[in-house]
């Protein structure tokens, strides 16, 4: 988490911040300055607590939408992409995936909630990306199909299962496992 934070004027010069009490500006920014580099506070009432402010400020700031509330009790500023930029070498993701997932951002840069229909559309294309992802790492795993001594291509002799592969050439029955290979020969003795 940085030491240093930023505020947008556009925000806090604007209409709708300054028509709040002072110490719900106070609290605005105190917990800015709490935030994990993704904008989520963990910890509301305690920050409420530190800098003297009340249930009603806290109240201000969901009414005139400054921060997003989530059942677990975390928040999180709304416009905290607009007020900070930090530069991907100091980036720490936020701990709150769940809640994360949970919002979008806007074409101005501010988090919005998003509705079900869209939670439910995201984790689906979360677990697509997911699928297709593990299935290129199999690919890339997947074993040589030359023999490696005479440089002939092998033939499948699992079913299709990828474990074990005869050289026509050889005529060794050879598998490939942990990255190396083991071969056997007709007579079925281990070579090495």
């Amino acid at each position: 988490m940085s030491e240093k934070r930023m505020f947008s004027k556009t925000i806090v010069l604007s209409d709708a911040f300054l028509d709040m009490p002072m110490s719900a500006r106070c609290l605005y920014f105190t917990l800015s300055m709490f935030g994990d580099d993704d904008g989520f506070v963990n910890s509301p009432k305690a920050i409420m607590r530190q800098c003297g402010a009340s249930d009603d400020d806290l109240r201000v700031l969901f009414g005139k939408k400054f921060i997003l509330p989530f059942e677990s009790g975390v928040i999180v500023i709304k416009h905290w992409r607009i007020n900070n930029y930090l530069r991907a070498d100091r980036y720490q993701p936020t701990k709150y995936l769940e809640e994360k997932e949970m919002l979008k951002v806007d074409d101005n840069g501010a988090y919005t909630m998003r509705t079900a229909e869209e939670i439910e559309t995201a984790k689906k294309e979360k677990s697509v990306k997911k699928l297709t992802e593990k299935k290129d790492r199999v690919l890339k795993i997947r074993t040589p199909k030359v023999c490696p001594i005479c440089k002939t291509k092998l033939e499948d002799s699992s079913g299709g299962c990828k474990t074990s592969w005869y050289c026509m050439k050889c005529s060794d029955e050879l598998t490939y496992h942990n990255g190396k290979w083991d071969f056997w020969d007709s007579k079925k003795e281990k070579k090495s």
